[in-house]
């Protein structure tokens, strides 16, 4: 893989969760089906958030190159007219997971980094970033509901699925995330 050849490269560092996954995700339509595109990127969080996408969305992702500090992911564009992106259908506002957070017992995970979640999250919740998802769903109930942050809703709505497919039955996407939560926090940043 040290010689990888890609037909696109886009420059995603300095960039932050979302917009590595926005300008792939445009990167992707210019790409034709059986391309390479090799994104480079600062974001740690990046590796686990593009493979991700790309499994959600029906690409193949290739694997990921470290230099330095910079990550190059490659993606191959899969054939077929149209990908069709999926995205998990059990969605609840911010306002709705505040509203229950006063009245009921409920999970919430937190997938973001465990710096972000470090710096400010909600009260109570579980940290398992997304890229360690995979190797600690022991630690969760698949028979209870699983409420799902992220900063702002799109590596949530990649573990919603992922917690799906995995037999979880009461899984739910928090959107727009915390980015925009404006009920209680704790951590080094208080609200």
């Amino acid at each position: 893989m040290e010689n990888m050849k890609a037909n696109i490269i886009l420059d995603a560092k300095g960039l932050a969760c979302p917009m590595p996954i926005v300008k792939t995700k445009k990167a992707m339509q210019e790409l034709e089906a059986g391309q390479v595109l090799e994104v480079q990127a600062t974001d740690k969080g990046s590796k686990a958030d593009i493979k991700a996408w790309s499994e959600s969305t029906g690409h193949q992702y290739l694997g990921t190159l470290e230099e330095g500090e910079v990550l190059k992911h490659y993606l191959r564009k899969s054939s077929g007219d149209e990908i069709i992106e999926h995205k998990h259908p059990h969605v609840i506002t911010n306002d709705q997971l505040e509203a229950k957070l006063e009245n009921e017992t409920i999970v919430v995970l937190d997938v973001r980094e465990t710096a972000e979640y470090a710096f400010n999250h909600i009260p109570n919740a579980i940290s398992i970033p997304l890229g360690e998802l995979e190797e600690r769903l022991i630690d969760l109930n698949k028979e209870g509901e699983i409420y799902i942050v992220c900063r702002t809703g799109n590596r949530s709505d990649m573990a919603a699925q992922k917690l799906a497919e995995k037999g979880f039955v009461k899984v739910f996407n928090v959107v727009p995330g915390m980015s925009q939560w404006n009920g209680k926090t704790t951590g080094l940043i208080k609200n």
